[in-house]
């Protein structure tokens, strides 16, 4: 009974067969996979809303009730990479529609918590139903319409993000204010059920497709040591960035940690080398276009979050009320949507990715330089971030579309987790590079210079932009299978 159950748990379904010939059906693919992006940027976002009044329910400090977010984020990154090793041998559909039912799970359980430790439990439980879902979103979209097609989808899947992300903080706000900080996590639950149905019957099967050639029984067990050590290396690197912004930590401590996050990522690195069937495949790391991809993702959501964090520190330092800081900060993830889905109308069809990638490095640093030239007001503010969004909404979505690409097909799970994985790296490092800067230096002097920080980053990842190089061929042979590359998907997969 047990193993029946498990095989229908893990046996993929087809779509019906309506929807699998209609022409278009790539993009109701595209959409169900929008959900699951937008539902973890909500969540992402409408956390930190609640910090306040859990302080006061729980009678706990802001250093024990920040853990509801760390807790959170520490289990995404370190689970995004093998989650992917692991879709590619279970299957990406069905780890993705796992993902919405364990995160619907931990969200009713987060929001009928009793003790604080109880809610940072399930919000770690959360985590891993996000990792399931984001490990598979880019390779889902990848692999699941035309070529000609996935610049527009990731585009659009990086809008869905953009529109939980600008949602979140004003819906948090009606929800505490109105009804209940339980509500934030229960919010949740209806739309993890939605996305569960709309998998099932939208979704191609992605069980069976064309993939990496079955390997044999040592090269399947799992790399136990390297998610440890990655594990480690996150939350070593994390807390120790933390405990410099202000945790009550002994300075020692604090270089201690930051320490063995350098080793842990040393070991990682000879253990990857090593292992039968490594959750980061070095071969694809180790690719130029690839790597620099990778580089490129986490640089660009460090530069989305930290205007994100310190906007409203700045805003409502300057005397403006939270509300109106909220509304100015919406400028920058709005104008990330608008140049995520449309922003390429403005452009010459012939463009390549690249010279996208170096665009919109260009527009974000030039945004960020008005940021730290201005002062601190909405009639500066409200267009610098929106240069600032416009910007890395034309980057992201090219720089994911080019190292999707490079990735053999049979791999994409594999690749898709490690854009995930970095992405959510430098969304946390965007969250404490403000939180330190200001520490550090006050809220004026600090938030200047993390401004002009982030200018300079900024320009560097224009330079870095050129991810195209080589990265097809040498994808190929450093992933070893010989497969095609995602050039070749239909959207009329069953």
């Amino acid at each position: 009974m047990r193993s029946t159950l498990l095989t229908e748990l893990l046996t993929e379904r087809s779509r019906p067969r309506v929807v699998a010939r209609w022409p278009h059906a790539h993009w109701l693919a595209v959409g169900t996979v929008c959900l699951g992006a937008f539902l973890g940027q909500l969540d992402a976002s409408i956390a930190s809303l609640v910090f306040p009044t859990l302080e006061r329910e729980f009678q706990a400090g802001f250093a024990a009730v920040e853990w509801v977010s760390l807790a959170y984020l520490l289990v995404l990154v370190a689970l995004l990479a093998p989650v992917g090793r692991l879709s590619d041998l279970v299957g990406r559909k069905t780890v993705y529609l796992g993902g919405f039912g364990v995160f619907a799970l931990a969200s009713l359980g987060a929001g009928c918590a009793g003790s604080l430790g109880l809610l940072i439990a399930c919000r770690a439980v959360q985590a891993v139903g996000a990792a399931m879902m984001q490990a598979n979103s880019v390779a889902l979209v990848a692999r699941g319409v035309p070529t000609r097609a996935m610049r527009t989808a990731l585009g659009i899947q990086a809008a869905a993000q953009a529109l939980g992300l600008a949602l979140g903080p004003t819906l948090g706000g009606l929800l505490v204010t109105h009804a209940s900080w339980r509500w934030v996590f229960w919010v949740n639950v209806p739309v993890g059920l939605l996305g569960i149905v709309a998998g099932r019957y939208l979704l191609p099967r992605t069980k069976g497709c064309p993939g990496p050639e079955p390997a044999a029984p040592g090269e399947r067990r799992f790399d136990l040591l390297g998610l440890v050590l990655l594990a480690g290396a996150s939350t070593s690197l994390l807390l120790g960035l933390s405990a410099a912004s202000g945790l009550p930590l002994p300075g020692w401590a604090v270089a201690a940690l930051l320490l063995l996050a350098a080793g842990l990522t040393l070991a990682l690195a000879r253990q990857e080398q090593r292992a039968d069937r490594p959750i980061i495949a070095p071969g694809l790391v180790n690719t130029p276009g690839i790597r620099a991809g990778l580089g490129l993702a986490l640089i660009g959501y460090l530069l989305l979050f930290c205007p994100l964090v310190l906007g409203p520190v700045l805003l409502t330092g300057a005397g403006l009320p939270v509300a109106g800081a909220g509304m100015v900060i919406t400028a920058l993830p709005a104008a990330f949507a608008v140049a995520a889905t449309a922003g390429g109308l403005l452009l010459p069809r012939a463009w390549p990715d690249t010279a996208r990638c170096r665009l919109g490095a260009a527009v974000a640093a030039l945004g960020l330089g008005l940021l730290a030239a201005l002062p601190v007001a909405p009639w500066s503010w409200v267009p610098a971030l929106a240069v600032t969004g416009y910007g890395l909404g034309l980057l992201l979505p090219a720089n994911n579309a080019l190292v999707m690409r490079a990735i053999p097909a049979g791999s994409s799970a594999v690749g898709g987790g490690m854009v995930s994985m970095v992405r959510s790296l430098g969304t946390a490092l965007g969250i404490a590079l403000p939180v330190l800067g200001v520490h550090l230096g006050g809220h004026g002097g600090g938030g200047r210079g993390v401004l002009v920080l982030l200018v300079g980053v900024a320009a560097g990842a224009a330079w870095l932009a050129d991810v195209k190089k080589g990265a097809r061929g040498a994808a190929r042979r450093a992933d070893g299978d010989g497969g095609r590359l995602p050039d070749s998907r239909s959207s009329s997969r069953p």
